[in-house]
């Protein structure tokens, strides 16, 4: 698992029980007894989220907020996050229980964006931020490439999709707020459709354009 994983991800280990703690899916962990990748994931969403940051202020030093931050929005959403990972190959290395491997489990995208995310939280406190960094710019390289203009506003193009069909506006809930006042976390939901979309951030306004994002992609 080391080897093959050093070449998907680029970083040698020091403490290799961050790998497998990055790579082990819930359902291995209730059986082991042990760490599920939750908790770095927890830690890697943080850590992406400041390096796309900074990545973007960087790139567009004439953006304004409002425009990074829907950048920030698209390039840290569940659908990009499980495309890379899939790209990568990091769905090769997961390790879930039978019953979810014959599932399907390894090729859900909230499986995959999770365990990106987790990966990235591994490099970190292995390594620190700079390591962590380097992945991301690489992982993410052809993500950010792409994204020439601002993606459109997904509330905006949700609320579109919407009204096209004559339906009701769907509606947004804060599912919960975690974390101190200077680094919180807000976990958004938004349904409409019989479906719901969520999204994960560390403002309101970015969590809401998180789950918009997330609806979308269900309902295309």
């Amino acid at each position: 698992m080391t080897r093959d994983a050093r070449d998907v991800l680029g970083h040698a280990f020091a403490r290799p029980e961050l790998l497998r703690e990055a790579l082990t899916h819930r359902s291995v962990a209730g059986r082991r007894r042990g760490f599920s990748n939750e908790r770095l994931e927890f830690i890697g969403d943080r850590v992406l989220g400041l390096t796309v940051a900074e990545w973007l202020a960087e790139r567009f030093p004439d953006a304004q907020e409002g425009e990074l931050g829907i950048r920030l929005a698209q390039l840290v959403s569940q659908p990009v996050l499980a495309n890379i990972a899939e790209a990568i190959g990091l769905d090769g290395l997961l390790s879930v229980a039978p019953g979810e491997a014959k599932a399907g489990v390894k090729r859900r995208a909230t499986v995959l964006s999770d365990a990106l995310e987790a990966a990235i939280g591994a490099i970190y406190l292995d390594s620190g931020l700079d390591p962590a960094r380097d992945f991301i710019r690489r992982a993410w390289a052809d993500a950010i490439a792409r994204q020439t203009v601002p993606p459109k506003d997904a509330k905006s193009a949700l609320q579109e999709w919407f009204h096209a069909r004559g339906r009701a506006v769907p509606a947004y809930e804060v599912v919960s707020r975690e974390g101190p006042s200077h680094a919180p976390r807000f976990v958004v939901r938004v349904s409409g459709d019989n479906k719901t979309g969520t999204g994960t951030a560390g403002s309101k306004r970015v969590a809401e354009q998180e789950a918009a994002a997330d609806l979308l992609e269900q309902l295309k």
